[in-house]
């Protein structure tokens, strides 16, 4: 079977990427090898998969706040795009830059969303074929649809297990008993809506400790570093300096345990096969949550919840516990006790995989 080349448009942000990578495995068992476009700052992760020959960094984010300054980078990230000549553009973000990407590329095809599967719907346009994917399904699933569709084989059932490519610590099939007693709490995410909050952290710290691990925080930016130094301090534990992506991936690789709110990095850690707990609060775990061959999701059980808004508004009766307002109130349904639980299952579970070699369900529920 000749080899294809296809170029991947799907610049960020890291969750989303990882949603990807099934797809990618899936088309690589057909024959499909990818030149993959992404935001410099997560280009580590798509270098990770076998089927991707060339990562093609951009650096959008930074460009678009001083694209004057940085046209001669811009320029040359343009020449190095249209050096080669493609089979298929594939754009599985559907977003208008992604879009712009595309067409800039040298291919006699581009598929992508259609428009009502798009983000933006204006993304569509430039595309000669659109396909149409439920705007309902996971976002992995949705990523695995769109890939069969474009490149022409068999679309996976919904509920088979995906393959992310990582073949990296546990994904190799390393013991929990083989593996370092850490604990990584990825405290930091995007949106406010999304923090648990910090007298929960110290608590699932001390309790983490209080079961053999050692517990670290990482932090990515100055405001993770102070909350993480702030847990520490109270939980006995270890706050990291910020550090590359490359770097932070490798040692979450290695922990035994990684719990954590809605963020790229949960997504990672669940697709390495890291025994991963994942918080969900305004955000819909049906649609986003982090899958993996050993990881769960605990959702927050409140009224609004998932409201999909990057800021709480919830108006109702404030929520408070040893008489401090809890924020956002939806995480009261999403206890300390409820996530070491939630711990307890996952490491349960990995212990039976060892002996029957069988991955926790998509859904990753407990």
């Amino acid at each position: 079977m000749s080899e294809r080349r296809v170029l991947l448009v799907k610049m960020s942000s890291l969750g989303d990427l990882v949603h990807a990578l099934p797809a990618v495995t899936d088309a690589a068992a057909h024959g499909f090898r990818f030149d993959w476009v992404v935001e410099e700052a997560f280009a580590a992760l798509p270098a990770r998969h076998p089927a991707i020959i060339n990562v093609l960094p951009i650096a959008w984010r930074r460009w678009r706040r001083r694209l004057w300054r940085d046209r001669a980078e811009l320029a040359a990230f343009v020449r190095r795009l249209r050096c080669e000549r493609y089979d298929l553009v594939l754009d599985a973000q559907g977003l208008l830059k992604s879009a712009v990407v595309s067409a800039a590329a040298r291919s006699p095809e581009r598929a992508g969303f259609d428009r009502a599967s798009a983000r933006e719907s204006l993304a569509a346009l430039g595309l000669n074929r659109a396909i149409a994917v439920a705007r309902e399904a996971h976002a992995i699933t949705r990523q695995r649809a769109l890939f069969a569709t474009a490149l022409g084989y068999p679309a996976p059932r919904p509920e088979s297990f995906p393959d992310f490519g990582l073949k990296a610590g546990y994904a190799a099939g390393a013991p929990v008993v083989d593996r370092a007693p850490l604990a990584v709490l990825l405290h930091g995410t995007t949106w406010a809506s999304k923090l648990w909050p910090e007298p929960y952290w110290i608590d699932l710290a001390r309790r983490a400790r209080s079961n053999g691990f050692e517990v670290a925080l990482p932090a990515g930016t100055v405001e993770e570093e102070a909350r993480a130094q702030r847990i520490a301090a109270a939980a006995g534990a270890i706050a990291w300096p910020r550090m590359s992506l490359a770097d932070l991936i490798d040692r979450v690789t290695q922990a035994g345990l990684v719990i954590g709110v809605d963020s790229g990095l949960l997504h990672a850690s669940a697709a390495l096969g890291v025994p991963t707990v994942g918080l969900y609060l305004s955000t819909d775990a049906g649609r986003t949550g982090c899958v993996g061959p050993r990881a769960r999701v605990l959702a927050a059980d409140f009224p609004c919840a998932p409201c999909a808004s990057r800021i709480c508004r919830y108006r109702g009766v404030a929520a408070r516990e040893q008489g401090e307002t809890i924020e956002p109130a939806c995480a009261t349904s999403v206890t300390p006790a409820r996530a070491w639980a939630a711990v307890e299952a996952v490491l349960d579970a990995d212990r039976a995989m060892l002996l029957t070699a069988e991955p926790m369900s998509i859904r990753g529920t407990p």
